[in-house]
C-alpha cells in the first residue's frame, strides 16, 4: 500500500487566497449593513493587493460593482445563499494530502444551535460541486462530525491547538468523550497530537471559547495569546490561568514555546453588553498579518507585539469595531485557502 502523507497546512503557509462571506439584509447585519460592508470592503482590499479572493454572496452584481478595478480573475464573486457571515466556521478546512489540497466539509450547526446554519452548512458543498475551485482539488464530506475552523490553530507539522469548552461543549458532539474527540481530530485532519486548553473566555463570545479568539500559533514554536493585567477585569483569572497552561506546553522536540503577549483589548459595549474585542483574531496572508484594531489605545501596544512575533510581515490594522457588534471578528469572517486550491 502506498504511503499517504497528509498535512494541516498552518496559516502562514503560502495561500491561493481567501473566503468571504458577504453579509446581506437577511442577516444579522441588517440593522448596520452599510457599516458592516466598510469593514467587509475594507478586509477584501487588503486581501486582494495579495492574492485572490473567492466572495460568496447574496447579490452577485451588487458585490462585483464594489471592485470595479478588480478583474474576474483575483476576484471571484460566487452566488450562495447564506445566513451569516462567518466564513472562518461554515468554510471548508484544507488539507495537503501527497501534495494535492482536498476540502474537508464538516458540519456547522450554529455553535452548537445557538442560531440558523442550515444555508451556511451547504456552502462549502455547493462551490465544489459549482467547480470553483482549481482542478485536482479534493473533497470530502465530514458533516458525521460537528467541527469549526475558529476552533482550530494547526502548527503546520502536526500539533494542534484547542480549547476544550467547545469542542467538548454538550450541542456539538456530544456522544464524544475528550479522548473520542482528540482520535476524531487526529484521523480526520492527520495531526500527531492535540494540545487542550481548559481556561480562557471572551464576555459575548457566542462560540463557546473559540481558540482563534485567545491563543494562535505564529510559527512552529511560537504562540501569541491574549493576556489580561488588570486584576479588575472579568476575565483577569481566566486568562491567567490559560497563560500558565500555555507555558507548560511543550513542542514536539521537548521545548517550552516562546509567547507572545497581546494586550487585552479595552471593555467595548454595544447594547448595554460586552462584546468579545480581541487582538488574538487576526488573519496571516500571503506577506501580511492583517490584524483587528477597536479605536483604542491598546491599538499600538498589539501592532507592536504582533511585529515581534511576524518580524518579515507587515502588521496591516483593520478596524473591526463593527465586526465585534455581532460577536467576532477579522479571522472570524475569513476562511484562507493554501496554494492550489483557487485556480
Amino acid at each position: 500500500m502506498p504511503t499517504t502523507h497528509t498535512i494541516f497546512p498552518a496559516e502562514w503557509a503560502p495561500q491561493s487566497g481567501v473566503m468571504l462571506t458577504w453579509p446581506h439584509i437577511n442577516t444579522d447585519w441588517a440593522d448596520i449593513l452599510n457599516e458592516a460592508e466598510h469593514c467587509f470592503i475594507n478586509i477584501a482590499r487588503e486581501i486582494l493587493k495579495r492574492e485572490k479572493l473567492l466572495i460568496v454572496c447574496h447579490d452577485v452584481s451588487h458585490v462585483r460593482a464594489l471592485f470595479p478595478e478588480v478583474d474576474d480573475h483575483r476576484l471571484m464573486v460566487e452566488h450562495v445563499e447564506s445566513n451569516d457571515t462567518w466564513a472562518r466556521d461554515h468554510g471548508p478546512l484544507t488539507l495537503m494530502r501527497n501534495g494535492r489540497p482536498v476540502l474537508l466539509d464538516f458540519k456547522f450547526n450554529g455553535w452548537g444551535l445557538k442560531f440558523a446554519s442550515g444555508k451556511d452548512n451547504l456552502i462549502t458543498s455547493r462551490l465544489f460541486d459549482r467547480e470553483v475551485f482549481a482542478e485536482g482539488v479534493g473533497y470530502e464530506n465530514h458533516r458525521n462530525m460537528v467541527l469549526e475552523g475558529g476552533s482550530l490553530e494547526s502548527d503546520g507539522e502536526g500539533t494542534l491547538l484547542t480549547t476544550s469548552e467547545c469542542l467538548l461543549s454538550p450541542n456539538r458532539n456530544d456522544e464524544w468523550n475528550r479522548h473520542d474527540v482528540e482520535q476524531q481530530l487526529i484521523e480526520r485532519l492527520g495531526v500527531k497530537r492535540v494540545l487542550w486548553l481548559n481556561h480562557g473566555y471572551l464576555a459575548g463570545d457566542d462560540t463557546d471559547s473559540h481558540v482563534d479568539t485567545l491563543a494562535r500559533f505564529c510559527s512552529v514554536d511560537t504562540i501569541a495569546y491574549v493576556k489580561c493585567d488588570d486584576p479588575n477585569d472579568e476575565h483577569f483569572t481566566e486568562l491567567d490561568a490559560m497563560e500558565k497552561e500555555l507555558m507548560a506546553l511543550k513542542q514536539l522536540n521537548g521545548q517550552p514555546y516562546k509567547l507572545v503577549p497581546l494586550p487585552m483589548a479595552d471593555a467595548v459595549f454595544y447594547e448595554e453588553e460586552r462584546i468579545p474585542a480581541t487582538y488574538a483574531n487576526f488573519l496571516i496572508i500571503n506577506g501580511a498579518v492583517l490584524l483587528p484594531v477597536y479605536g483604542s489605545a491598546k491599538d499600538r501596544e498589539a501592532v507592536d507585539a504582533l511585529q515581534v512575533a511576524f518580524p518579515d510581515r507587515e502588521i496591516v490594522s483593520i478596524d473591526c469595531i463593527t465586526l465585534i457588534k455581532q460577536h467576532g471578528s477579522l479571522h472570524c469572517v475569513t476562511m484562507q485557502f493554501p496554494e492550489g486550491v483557487l485556480g
